[in-house]
C-alpha cells in the first residue's frame, strides 16, 4: 500500500522523484520565455538586424503608397484590389533650368512671305512655314535622347522650303519682333524698272517672276540638342516662291513694303485637299523628315561648350557679345566649321540690328568661309549656301546668289529642292529658258513634285503656251507641296483657263480669294494696302481729286491735238503693248510719266499737256502708275485682266471716240467713253476692254494714288 502511495506522487522505490512535476514544467517555461526576451533586447541593443534594410526591401511591393507592406497591399498585388497612386508634387529636377546643350531653342524668323507670306509671307514664316511644325521635347525626353544618343542617317527633306533656315529654337525668353524694311536695305524688284510699259503695266508684275524681296530681314534659328542642331524643315521656305503681298501701312515708319497676307489652311478644299489617307501618309513623311541636321564634326564635338556659350548669348540676342564669342573662337580653332558658321549668324543678325548693308555682306562672306573649310558637315553646307544665296537675293545680287545655288547643285545633285531654287534663281534674273531646262530636269526625276509644276507652267504660259500651261499649274496646286501655295499661282491659272473660254477659272480665283491671296474674286491685285476702299468705278467727288478732273475735261482739245501731232510726226513714240494682253488688234501707248518719273524727252513732244500735269502730284507723283496717251484700233481685243495693286486709281479721258463699237468692262460693268470726258475706275478690279468700232480709238490715261494713302504712304510705298 505504501509502495503504491509513493508511485502516485511520482516518487521511486529509492525515495528519488522520477519524471517532471508540474512545479518544474512551469520553472523550464519561465526560463525559455526569459531567454527569448533576453535575446529581443540583445538583438535591438546590439543592432543584429537592419530593420530599415529589411523595410526597405518589403517597401517594393507596397502597392497602395501608404508606405509599408500590409494586407492591402496583398490585395492589389493578387488582383483582388485596384492600385491608386497618390498624388506627387511636381518634382524639382522638373523646374530645373535646361543647360544650353540640352535645352531646344525656338526663335521667330521672318514673315513669310510674310511672305508675305503676308509671307509672305510672300515669303511666311509665315513664316507660311510649310506644313510642318517642331514640337520641342520634354527635359526627360531630351535627357533620355542625351544617354541614348545614336549618331542617325540625315535624310534631307524632298522640298526645302525657303525658310528652311528657320531652325526650332526655344530659349524660353521673349520672340524677336518681325523685322519691318530697314530704310538702307537696298530694294530691287526687275519689273519696277521697265521705262516704257502698255496700257496694263500692272500686268508685267505678273508676267515677271519676282521673289518679292521685300526689305525684310530673316532670321535664322536652330535647336541644339546635345551635339545637333534640330532644324525643322517647314514651309514658307527662304528660296520659295511666296504668295500675295499685303501692305501693313504704319505712318510712323520711315519706309513701306510690301507685306504678304497670312493664308489660311484650306487643306480639306476640294480642289486641293487630300485623302484622309494621304494625310496620314504626309504625317509619316513628316516624321521622317525631323531628322537631326549634324552641324558638329568630331573636332567641334570636343569644343561644343565653347560652341554652346557662344550659342547661347546669340539666341538671348546679346548679338554683340555673340559676335565677338564666336571672332575669338574662330581666331583660336580656324578650322571649325560650326564656328565660323556661328561667326556667320551672328553678323547675319547684327546687320538686322544696325540695319546695315555692309554688315550684311560679311555675313555673306563668312558663310561662304565655311564652306571652304576642311571636314564640314554636308548639313552645315547645305544651311550655310542657302542662306548666302537667300541673303544675296535680299541684297538684289540676284546673279551672285545664282552661283551659289549653282554650287549647291554641284554639291548635292541628288537633292531635287536644290534644283528648284536654282529655278527660281534663274527666274529672278529673267532667264526663262534656263530655269525651263532646271524643272524639266527636276520632273523627269521627281514627275509628282509639285513646286516644279507649278514654276513649270508659268513658264509656258509666259512663252503664250496657254494650254499646255494649265495642266502643270493645276496639279502643282492640288499637290499642296510646299511652296506652291502663291497668289501668282492662282493668278496665272485662272487667267489661263479663261483665256481657253473654261468657266472654272472663277472656281479658282474663288479658292485664291479663299485662301487670302487676293482682295476677293473680282480684285486681284498681289501688291496691297489693307483696309483701302475698294469698289470697281469712282465718281470725282469719290476720289477727291476734282481739281484734276475739272482740269482735264476742260483742256481736253489741247491734250487731244498734242497727242494726234504725235501720231502723225513721231508716230514711232507709240510703242506697242507687249504684255500678251490682247487676243487680237492693235493696241499702242505712248508714255509721259512711269513710277512718277517724267519722261522729258517724251514731253517736249506735248510740252502742254506735260505743263498742264505739273500741278498735280497726286498724278504726276504716283509711283505706282504712269501717264500715257493710248491708241486702239478696230479688231482688238483685250483679256480679262487686273493690275498689280490697290494703291492707285485709273482716268480715262476721251480724246477720240468712235460713236459705237468700243467699251470696256470692271468687274461686272460696262461702260463706254465719252470725248471730253473722264471715266475712273479701280483697275486692282478684273477689266476687259473691246474696240469692235471702224476707226482708232485714243485715250489720255492718267494713275494717281488711292485718296485714302496718307502723305507717308505716298512717300514710302515701292514703286510698281
Amino acid at each position: 500500500m505504501a509502495d503504491d502511495a509513493e508511485s502516485k506522487h511520482g516518487g521511486g522505490k529509492n525515495g528519488k522523484k522520477e519524471g517532471l512535476s508540474g512545479s518544474s514544467f512551469f520553472t523550464w517555461f519561465m526560463v525559455i520565455a526569459l531567454l527569448g526576451v533576453w535575446t529581443s533586447v540583445a538583438v535591438v541593443w546590439f543592432e543584429l538586424v537592419d530593420y530599415e534594410e529589411v523595410l526597405g526591401k518589403l517597401g517594393i511591393y507596397d502597392a497602395d503608397g501608404d508606405g509599408d507592406f500590409d494586407v492591402e497591399d496583398a490585395k492589389v498585388l493578387l488582383g483582388l484590389k485596384e492600385r491608386s497612386v497618390p498624388a506627387q508634387p511636381p518634382s524639382p529636377d522638373s523646374e530645373e533650368t535646361i543647360q544650353p546643350a540640352e535645352k531646344s531653342y525656338v526663335e521667330s524668323g521672318e514673315k513669310h512671305e510674310d511672305v508675305d507670306e503676308s509671307i509672305n509671307d510672300h515669303w511666311q514664316a509665315k513664316e507660311e512655314i510649310h506644313g510642318e511644325t517642331f514640337e520641342a521635347p520634354t527635359a526627360d525626353d531630351l535627357l533620355r535622347e542625351l544617354e541614348n544618343e545614336m549618331p542617325e542617317a540625315y535624310e534631307t527633306p524632298d522640298s526645302v522650303q525657303k525658310d528652311a533656315d528657320f531652325l526650332a529654337d526655344d530659349l524660353g525668353a521673349v520672340e524677336s519682333e518681325p523685322y519691318e524694311a530697314p530704310v538702307s536695305y537696298e530694294y530691287d524688284m526687275d519689273v519696277e524698272k521697265t521705262v516704257t510699259d502698255p496700257e496694263a503695266p500692272d500686268d508685267r508684275v505678273h508676267g515677271d517672276y519676282n521673289e518679292d524681296h521685300e526689305p525684310k530681314h530673316e532670321k535664322q534659328a536652330e535647336t541644339e540638342d546635345a551635339d545637333e542642331i534640330i532644324e525643322d524643315f517647314d514651309t514658307d521656305k527662304d528660296l520659295s516662291v511666296e504668295s500675295k503681298h499685303t501692305e501693313d501701312v504704319v505712318a510712323t515708319e520711315p519706309e513701306e513694303s510690301e507685306m504678304p497676307a497670312q493664308a489660311e489652311d484650306y487643306s480639306n478644299d476640294d480642289l486641293v485637299g487630300k485623302s484622309e489617307k494621304e494625310t496620314e501618309q504626309d504625317k509619316t513623311e513628316k516624321a521622317k523628315k525631323k531628322k537631326k541636321p549634324k552641324l558638329l564634326n568630331k573636332f567641334d564635338k570636343t569644343i561644343k561648350a565653347e560652341l554652346d556659350a557662344a550659342e547661347k548669348l546669340r539666341k538671348k540676342g546679346k548679338v554683340e557679345e555673340a559676335l565677338r564669342a564666336f571672332e575669338a573662337l574662330v581666331n583660336q580653332y580656324p578650322q571649325s566649321p560650326r564656328a565660323r558658321y556661328g561667326k556667320a549668324q551672328s553678323e547675319d543678325d547684327l546687320a538686322e540690328k544696325m540695319r546695315s548693308n555692309e554688315m550684311l555682306q560679311k555675313a555673306i562672306n563668312t558663310y561662304d568661309e565655311v564652306v571652304s573649310l576642311p571636314n564640314v558637315p554636308s548639313d552645315l553646307i547645305k544651311l550655310s549656301l542657302k542662306r548666302e544665296a537667300d541673303r544675296q537675293q535680299f541684297l538684289g545680287r540676284m546673279r551672285g546668289s545664282l552661283v551659289t545655288l549653282q554650287k549647291l547643285v554641284q554639291l548635292f545633285p541628288g537633292d531635287t529642292s536644290f534644283k528648284n531654287d536654282l529655278g527660281v534663281g534663274y527666274l529672278l534674273i529673267g532667264d526663262n529658258s534656263n530655269a525651263k531646262r532646271v524643272y524639266e530636269e527636276v520632273l523627269s526625276l521627281a514627275p509628282n513634285d509639285g513646286f516644279a509644276k507649278v514654276h513649270y507652267g508659268f513658264i509656258l504660259k509666259a512663252e503664250n503656251k496657254i494650254a499646255e500651261s494649265i495642266p502643270y499649274l493645276k496639279e502643282g496646286l492640288e499637290s499642296g507641296d510646299p511652296g506652291t501655295d502663291d497668289g501668282r499661282f492662282y493668278f496665272h491659272l485662272g487667267d489661263a483657263l479663261q483665256r481657253m473660254g473654261d468657266k472654272e477659272a472663277y472656281r479658282w480665283y474663288e479658292l485664291g480669294y479663299q485662301r487670302g491671296h487676293f482682295a476677293s474674286v473680282w480684285q486681284r491685285s498681289l501688291y496691297n494696302v489693307k483696309g483701302l476702299k475698294a469698289q470697281p468705278w469712282w465718281t470725282a467727288r469719290e476720289t477727291g481729286y476734282t481739281e484734276l478732273v475739272k482740269s482735264l475735261e476742260k483742256n481736253w482739245k489741247l491734250i487731244r491735238d498734242e497727242g494726234l501731232a504725235v501720231m502723225d510726226k513721231k508716230r514711232s513714240l507709240f510703242l506697242p503693248e507687249d504684255e500678251n494682253l490682247r487676243e487680237k488688234g492693235d493696241w499702242s501707248q505712248f508714255t509721259l510719266w512711269q513710277q512718277g518719273r517724267k519722261n522729258e524727252n517724251a514731253c517736249k513732244s506735248v510740252p502742254k499737256t506735260c505743263a498742264l500735269l505739273e500741278r498735280f502730284p497726286e498724278a504726276t507723283g504716283c509711283r505706282r502708275g504712269q501717264i500715257k496717251y493710248s491708241i486702239m484700233h478696230p479688231g482688238t481685243h483685250v483679256w480679262p485682266h487686273t493690275g498689280p495693286t490697290n494703291c492707285r486709281l485709273r482716268m480715262h479721258l476721251g480724246l477720240v471716240i468712235p460713236k459705237e463699237g468700243c467699251r470696256i468692262r470692271c468687274a461686272q460693268e460696262n461702260r463706254t467713253w465719252e470725248e471730253g470726258k473722264v471715266l475712273i475706275f479701280d483697275d486692282s478690279f478684273e477689266h476687259e476692254v473691246w474696240q469692235d468700232a471702224g476707226s482708232y480709238r485714243l485715250i489720255f490715261i492718267v494713275d494717281v494714288w488711292h485718296p485714302e494713302l496718307s502723305a507717308q504712304q505716298r512717300r514710302t510705298l515701292p514703286a510698281i
